[in-house]
């Protein structure tokens, strides 16, 4: 019934069937649980053997009145059982086995030896205002003896292994069974609560851990071995209160669950009406243990029947430590609290409408969960979403959630077009595993078509052409065209629509229409060149450059002539083609290079000297004629010179252009005696044009030459420098002379003094040389008399009697082998004699 965002910690549910019956002619008194099944016990003196799910399966008449205590050992054989008319009865559930006693007081307690079934601890304590501990000893007799009386009444008993922990009402004792010995004493804390009215719980967590809740004071002790230097005569084990805090109310039960407590508590509270204190709902709190205080973790007020006529004795809590369920126990009612499991956390989830957290819970533990599906938990997150108007989040989940069903996805579409969200979902439909109906796609097509043109055009350059029928979409296109001809994201889809429909002449033609950038990758594509064959101009005017590139291209399919003869009535584009094809090669279009000369004297005249240089075709003499109508001076001197008329060239420069400069350059490079003569005698009249040829015409002529020519008292502009320009490049040709000269009288040094080194070096003669001439070994096998060896520089040996005799004339002698004419490297270096 918490309304809070802070989720639960445990699920609660009444046990009914058979409690149910029981409880309405009866009241419940205690309970113990077994993992198998449960023993409950009725203020009319009944035991009821319980399965989980609340079904009696065995009934007991053990007494007429209320039934204090019920004790189980560990396998769940031996049930003992107290009342409040101070019978006692131990017995096996499964074997005739059976102890009967009846005492002069109240027994408020029994418990039997955890270990029962085994035969040397059959063994049960009793409490009443002594606490009793019966073993059976010979001939199968039961012997009492005392271990503990003298203050008050014993009102609980819990027995785990070795140890049995009881309560009366001064405190909590804890007996070692195996010494016999009270290892301590943990007083209560409020000795003002009556002990009946408010009884100790007790709990043991394990073997050696007690867990211990009296009034509104908790502790937790633990049982720990005492050192043997610390022995004397104390017990060899003590016990240590390692937790202690304080409840907000009065405990009714205690129970483990991990490191953390389960707290049955009692509550009163002042009532709004009658300002009276009354009983209120019970609380089951889980709490963290710290050593001064604790930290709620959870906290549930519970509504069970008759709460309002309850005491804080009334309430019991038992618990299963297997399986962490939780019993509380109330006269008319029984209440089972269990930890939540992932099922119950997605419940809560979703009822929060936590539904992205709850589809996310729900994948992570998709194994363990038995009650969701994730499909379902989606489906609701969808309609959640559609609900809040978050339509684009709903539509991109479906892509998750659906998945691969098209069943699913198909129901999803249709709503989203029942509350006009088409436009939403179509960003996410699928269009690959799977495939929907074509129908769901033109449906969505249509919508966009309707009123947004340009979301459209996307869906159709996305969406595969396979998942529509592109019939039926394109005669959708062109009825809304026949109210806007002239709507190009319309015109554009169109095309897209006859591209997929493969009827790509209509796609060519409104792409053309439409001057669109895709159109060469179109044609390339497609191979569309059959079909652009009358669309040349057309392309052209679109882009020139790209169109000059895809026909260069593909001459195989559109030949050069084809594509002359289509731009003939418009040259400027025929230009361009025709540049383009010279660029590429110069002998391709050689039929078209007369045509050219034109076209680049009207459209190129930056063009037309590089083409007339390159081209190897061209009739020189249209090209001069042409050059010579249009008066393109440069041209036409090229020409002239090309043709061999180089004085009517220089002639030209110097009439036409009247640049002294260029003349010189045009000199110089036909070097031609005649030419430099004939720009002399031209100029000896021009003051300005004798200045540039004194200028630049010094190392080609000789300036005496021009300067003998100079009229008397002709005045020349920069005379003086220019005649300074001669000398000094005068003195630069005799410096350099010189220069050149000093070099090579260096390098022929220093290669004479290499040589001198090299003919100075000490040539190697040993026993493997031989006489070149002879042939025998160049040293004699008994070097102790005299020789004569001759080594040349080229290292061939001879005796010096198997050399011929010198000439009395050169008495140099020669390398017979490397010089028969007695010259080159073949002087004698040295001489051996011995």
């Amino acid at each position: 019934e918490d309304e809070s965002e802070e989720e639960p910690k445990l699920k609660y549910e009444r046990l009914s069937n058979g409690v149910t019956e029981i409880l309405q002619k009866d009241a419940a008194s205690c309970m113990t649980v077994h993992e198998k099944f449960l023993a409950l016990g009725t203020h009319y003196g009944k035991v009821y053997l319980l399965d989980v799910q609340g079904n009696i399966t065995q009934k007991f008449d053990v007494s007429p009145v209320k039934i204090n205590q019920i004790s189980l050992d560990e396998s769940g054989e031996h049930m003992g059982v107290c009342s409040e008319d101070g019978k006692v009865q131990v017995f096996g559930l499964y074997s005739a086995e059976e102890f009967h006693e009846t005492f002069d007081c109240p027994i408020k307690i029994v418990a039997v030896h955890p270990h029962f079934v085994r035969s040397h601890f059959k063994q049960f304590v009793t409490g009443g205002k002594k606490l009793l501990l019966y073993e059976r000893g010979w001939m199968n007799r039961w012997k009492p003896s005392v271990l503990h009386e003298g203050e008050g009444n014993i009102r609980n008993v819990k027995w785990r292994g070795h140890l049995i922990a009881w309560a009366n009402n001064m405190g909590v004792k804890i007996l070692d069974m195996i010494s016999k010995q009270r290892i301590t004493n943990v007083p209560r804390d409020d000795i003002s609560l009556r002990p009946d009215m408010y009884p100790c719980s007790l709990c043991w967590k394990d073997n050696l851990t007690l867990i211990i809740g009296w009034g509104n004071s908790v502790k937790i002790c633990s049982v720990k071995e005492r050192h043997a230097s610390e022995m004397r005569d104390l017990p060899n084990r003590y016990v240590e209160i390692v937790f202690q805090f304080d409840t907000e109310f009065y405990i009714s039960g205690l129970a483990p669950l991990c490191d953390q407590l389960v707290v049955l508590s009692y509550v009163k509270e002042i009532s709004e009406k009658t300002e009276v204190e009354c009983c209120a709902r019970p609380r089951l709190d889980i709490v963290q243990p710290l050593p001064e205080s604790c930290e709620e973790i959870s906290s549930d007020a519970l509504t069970v029947r008759g709460f309002q006529e309850n005491e804080c004795r009334d309430y019991h809590l038992e618990y299963s430590e297997g399986e962490s369920l939780f019993y509380i126990i109330s006269p008319r009612d029984v209440v089972v609290a269990k930890e939540r499991d992932q099922d119950d956390h997605i419940d809560w989830l979703l009822e929060k409408k936590k539904y992205e957290e709850a589809l996310m819970a729900a994948e992570i533990s998709q194994k363990t969960i038995k009650k969701h599906k994730i499909l379902d938990i989606g489906l609701a997150y969808i309609n959640h979403l559609v609900e809040k108007g978050e339509y684009d989040l709903a539509a991109r989940k479906c892509q998750k959630i659906l998945g691969k069903n098209t069943e699913l996805w198909e129901f999803e579409v249709r709503k989203f077009k029942e509350i006009g969200q088409l436009k939403a979902i179509s960003r996410y439909l699928p269009r690959r595993d799977p495939v929907l109906k074509p129908l769901i796609y033109e449906m969505v097509l249509h919508e966009f078509l309707e009123s947004d043109y340009e979301g459209f055009a996307t869906l159709i350059k996305e969406w595969p052409g396979d998942l529509y029928n592109n019939t039926i979409i394109v005669q959708a296109v062109v009825d809304h065209l026949k109210k806007d001809p002239q709507n190009r994201t319309l015109l554009r889809t169109l095309a897209e629509l006859y591209t997929y429909d493969q009827r790509y002449g209509r796609a060519l033609e409104i792409y053309l229409t439409l001057r669109h950038k895709d159109v060469f990758q179109l044609i390339h594509k497609h191979n569309l060149f059959s079909s652009i064959r009358d669309k040349i101009v057309l392309l052209m005017d679109f882009d020139s450059e790209k169109a000059v590139d895809m026909l260069l291209d593909n001459e195989d399919k559109i030949s050069i002539d084809r594509v002359v003869e289509e731009l003939e009535n418009r040259p400027e584009l025929q230009h361009v083609y025709l540049h383009k094809l010279f660029k590429r090669d110069h002998h391709k279009g050689q039929r078209y290079h007369e045509k050219q000369i034109s076209l680049y004297a009207e459209y190129d005249r930056p063009n037309l000297l590089p083409f007339l240089r390159d081209s190897t075709h061209c009739p020189l003499e249209k090209a001069l004629e042409i050059c010579q109508q249009r008066s393109f001076v440069e041209e036409t001197v090229y020409l002239l010179s090309r043709m061999g008329n180089s004085r009517s060239a220089l002639k030209m420069i110097m009439e036409e252009l009247q640049d002294v400069d260029k003349a010189i350059e045009f000199a110089k490079e036909q070097d031609d005696g005649e030419l430099w003569e004939d720009l002399i005698l031209y100029s000896i009249d021009k003051p300005p044009f004798i200045t540039g040829l004194l200028n630049n015409i010094g190392t080609h002529v000789d300036p005496i030459l021009l300067i003998h020519r100079i009229k008397e008292g002709m005045e020349i502009p920069n005379l003086r420098d220019s005649l300074v320009k001669i000398l000094q490049d005068y003195n630069l040709q005799i410096l350099l002379r010189e220069g050149c000269k000093k070099i090579l009288v260096a390098d022929s040094l220093s290669l004479l003094k290499k040589m001198h080194r090299t003919q100075m070096k000490g040539v190697l003669v040993d026993e493997e040389n031989i006489c070149e001439s002879c042939l025998s070994p160049i040293l004699p096998s008994d070097t102790s008399k005299s020789f004569h060896v001759v080594v040349f520089h080229c290292r061939h040996m001879f005796h010096k009697e198997c050399l011929p005799v010198s000439n009395t004339v050169s008495p140099v002698q020669f390398c017979n082998i490397c010089s028969a004419k007695h010259r080159g490297p073949g002087s004698a270096i040295l001489e051996m004699k011995k």
